[in-house]
């Protein structure tokens, strides 16, 4: 008697519990790198580009954000179309965070990046405190979901921070910045292969590094000649990014083949 095929993630079959968040493939990473350039260069586009001001911009990507976030929060599961929207408006906030400590606070780049470092390290630890895990394979409750939302929101504000420290205080430039991050990446995953670096560890160091890296790719994509960038502009990046994050997506959504069993 033949049956009906299930999915590999089917509801109906035992011990499922669905994650809220997506297994970390490679389909995973190719999107965090597209969203993590999309956050610089978006919120170049509206805080510097059209004028709007760090804060400003801040309010304009609240509303979006929240809207998001509570679509995602209110989901029983994991759904492409809910999620990643959620992370490239969290990305482009984080950087109009670390902005707005940098341009409208005052702060240096280096208080910036220390101060966003320990408030990471703060939610991290509150975390674990209290839910004993840090794995993205474990989001199920609202909870955990709050942590880590606030985890991806102090790694992009880090990253933003950092990727712009690397840039004008050590002068390396946005090609060495970004060949130096993704060196630390490189390593991260190559310790990790060879199981020096658990699985938790290394995905949240590689989630922490991506956000300079994707700095580094936006800025050097997006800015001026004169500024060292290749003076593609900020809409051009934006967009073709945003349409390639699109296509991504809507593959998922269709294939199912990044979704997570906890």
């Amino acid at each position: 008697m033949t049956g009906a095929i299930r999915h590999p993630f089917d509801p109906s079959r035992a011990g499922w519990q669905p994650s809220k968040v997506p297994r970390a493939t490679a389909y995973f990473w190719a999107i965090m790198i597209l969203a993590t350039t999309v956050g610089e260069t978006a919120a170049d586009l509206l805080s510097a580009d059209l004028g709007l001001g760090a804060a400003a911009t801040i309010s304009v990507v609240g509303g979006p954000l929240a809207v998001a976030l509570l679509a995602q929060f209110r989901s029983t599961r994991y759904v492409p179309g809910i999620y990643w929207p959620a992370v490239v408006l969290i990305s482009i906030a984080g950087t109009l965070v670390a902005d707005s400590m940098i341009g409208n606070l005052g702060i240096s780049l280096l208080r910036a990046t220390i101060a966003c470092a320990g408030a990471l390290l703060l939610i991290f630890s509150t975390w674990y405190l209290s839910e004993r895990t840090l794995s993205n394979r474990t989001i199920v409750t609202s909870r955990r979901e709050a942590f880590y939302w606030l985890a991806l929101l102090g790694t992009f504000a880090l990253g933003t921070a950092a990727g712009d420290l690397t840039y004008t205080r050590l002068d390396l430039g946005h090609g060495a910045s970004a060949l130096l991050f993704g060196g630390l990446i490189l390593a991260a995953v190559t310790a990790h292969l060879r199981g020096r670096l658990d699985t938790v560890p290394a995905f949240w160091t590689v989630y922490i590094l991506l956000r300079p890296l994707g700095v580094s790719l936006g800025d050097g994509l997006a800015q001026h000649r004169a500024d060292g960038g290749l003076g593609l502009g900020t809409v051009s990046i934006s967009t073709v990014f945003l349409a390639a994050i699109a296509g991504l997506v809507a593959f998922l959504a269709v294939t199912r083949s990044d979704e997570s069993r906890a």
